[in-house]
C-alpha cells in the first residue's frame, strides 16, 4: 500500500521525468550509435531543411506543453466550481495528462539534441534514425494533444456523473463479493471484557484513512494470538492522538511500525476500499445543483440515477465485511464498515433536504426508492419504507395546496417526464 501511495503522489512528476531522461540518453547515444554501425546512412534531408525542421518542432513542443498546462488548469477549476472540490484530484491526476507532458519535453529535448549531430564534424550527413525518431515524437504529441482535448469532454456533467459512478461500482465489486443470499446468520463473537493490553494512536497532523489492510491484520493477530478491534473506519479523518487499533490478549506485543501499514492514510480520500465517497461525490454535485446559486434540479434527478444504481447493488451484497476470523473460526480482527442505513442516509439525507421544494426531486425520489423496494430483498425494504414515509412527510410539508403536493408524489424517473402508477402487485 505504501508503494501505491507512493505512485499516485508522485504520478505527476515521475512520469514526465522518465520521458525526460529517456530523451536525452537517446540524443546522446543513438545517433553516434547509428554512425558507428551505418556509417553514411543518411535521412535525405538537406542540412537546411533538417535544422529548420527539429528547430520548428522543439519550439512548437514548448507552446504545446503551455497549452496543456492552460487546459489542465481550466479542468481543475472547472471541476472545482461546478461539481465538488473532491472531484479536483481525480481530474488533475489523470494519467494521460502526465504521459502528455512526458511526450513533449521528450520531443523538445531530442529534437534539440538531434540538432547537434546535423553536419557532425562537417560530415554533411543528417542522421536517419535521429530523423524517424523526431518524426515518430512530433506524431505521438499530436496524439497526445489530441487526447487531452477529448479529455475535456469528461467535464460534461453525465460523464462526470457516470465515472463517478463507475468508480463506485469498481469498488462495490471488489469490496462486498458474496450477494446477499450468500450471507450466514453468523454470531458476531464480543470482544473482549478486559482493558486491551496495546493501543495504537495516531501521530501527526490530521489524516485520511483510505484503505485498511484486513489480510494483514488477520495475519497479525493470528501470529500473537490477539484480538484486533481497528477504531477507525475507511473514510475517517484522524487527528493527533486518535486512536486507530486496540490489540486485546496476545502472547507479545505487536510491532507498532506493522500495525501502522495495514492503515493506509492519506491527504485526501479515495475510491480504494470507500463506496461511500462515490456516494458521498454524487451527493455533492446533486447538492450544489440544489444551491439558490445554481437551481438545476436536473442535475440533481441526474445524479440519483447514478446513486440509485449504487445503492441497488449495494442491497443485493452482504455488507458484513469487518469480522475476520482465523482458520480456527476464532474472531481475530473487527473492522468498521458502514450499515446498509449508513449508505441510504448519505445518499437521501441531504438531496431530500436541499431538494425538498423542487418538484422533480421529489417525484425522482420517490420513483427510486419504490425502485429499490420492489427490486431489493425483503431485509433491505424495512429502511426505505421508512425513507418513503419520510419523503412523504416531506411533500406534505413543503408544498402548500393538494394539487401541489399530488404532483410532487407522483413516481416519475425522469423527475418530470413519464408519471407512473405502481402496480398494486
Amino acid at each position: 500500500m505504501r508503494w501505491k501511495h507512493f505512485r499516485n503522489r508522485s504520478k505527476v512528476w515521475t512520469v514526465p521525468s522518465i520521458y525526460a531522461a529517456a530523451a536525452i540518453a537517446a540524443g546522446i547515444l543513438l545517433p553516434p550509435l547509428e554512425l558507428r554501425i551505418w556509417p553514411g546512412a543518411a535521412a535525405g534531408l538537406s542540412i537546411t531543411s533538417a535544422t529548420a525542421i527539429y528547430s520548428t518542432i522543439a519550439a512548437g513542443t514548448i507552446a504545446l506543453t503551455a497549452i496543456v498546462f492552460s487546459l489542465t488548469f481550466v479542468m481543475v477549476q472547472f471541476s472545482a466550481t461546478a461539481y465538488s472540490p473532491r472531484l479536483v484530484l481525480w481530474v488533475a491526476r489523470d494519467p494521460l495528462i502526465a504521459h502528455a507532458l512526458g511526450v513533449f519535453s521528450a520531443t523538445f529535448l531530442y529534437a534539440i539534441a538531434a540538432l547537434a549531430w546535423i553536419d557532425r564534424a562537417g560530415s554533411n550527413l543528417v542522421p536517419r534514425a535521429s530523423a524517424f525518431t523526431v518524426m515518430a515524437l512530433l506524431v505521438a504529441s499530436i496524439g497526445m494533444f489530441i487526447g487531452i482535448i477529448q479529455r475535456i469532454a469528461l467535464l460534461q456533467i453525465q460523464r462526470m456523473l457516470t465515472f463517478t459512478g463507475d468508480q463506485g461500482r469498481r469498488v462495490i465489486a471488489s469490496l462486498y463479493p458474496r450477494p446477499l443470499a450468500m450471507a450466514t446468520d453468523e454470531a458476531v463473537e464480543a470482544l473482549p471484557g478486559t482493558a486491551p493490553t496495546q493501543v495504537l494512536i495516531h501521530h501527526g497532523r490530521p489524516r485520511a484513512v483510505q484503505s485498511i489492510d484486513g489480510a494483514e491484520l488477520l495475519r497479525l493477530a493470528s501470529h500473537t494470538h490477539a484480538v484486533l478491534e481497528v477504531a477507525v473506519a475507511v473514510g475517517d479523518t484522524v487527528m493527533e492522538s486518535t486512536t486507530l487499533v486496540r490489540v486485546f490478549g496476545g502472547a507479545h506485543v505487536i510491532d507498532e511500525q506493522l500495525l501502522l501499514r495495514t492503515i493506509e492514510r492519506g491527504e485526501e480520500r479515495t475510491f480504494d476500499q470507500d463506496p461511500k465517497y462515490a456516494i458521498r461525490l454524487l451527493v455533492d454535485i446533486a447538492i450544489r445543483a440544489l444551491s439558490p446559486a445554481v437551481n438545476d434540479p436536473t442535475t440533481a434527478v441526474q445524479a440519483l440515477d447514478q446513486i440509485g444504481d449504487l445503492l441497488l447493488r449495494l442491497g443485493r451484497r452482504r455488507l458484513e465485511v469487518g469480522t475476520f476470523r482465523d482458520v480456527g473460526g476464532v474472531v481475530r480482527v473487527t473492522v468498521p464498515f458502514p450499515t446498509w442505513d449508513d449508505f441510504l442516509r448519505l445518499a437521501f439525507a441531504e438531496i431530500g433536504a436541499y431538494g425538498a421544494t423542487s418538484v422533480q426531486v421529489t417525484r425522482r425520489l420517490h420513483a427510486l426508492i419504490g425502485d429499490l423496494i420492489a427490486l431489493l430483498p425483503e431485509e433491505r425494504r424495512p429502511a426505505l419504507h421508512l425513507w418513503l414515509r419520510q419523503l412523504e412527510h416531506s411533500v406534505e410539508t413543503h408544498f402548500a395546496t393538494p394539487d401541489e403536493r399530488a404532483a410532487a408524489w407522483v413516481e416519475d424517473r425522469q423527475g418530470l417526464g413519464v408519471s407512473r402508477r405502481r402496480s398494486a402487485a
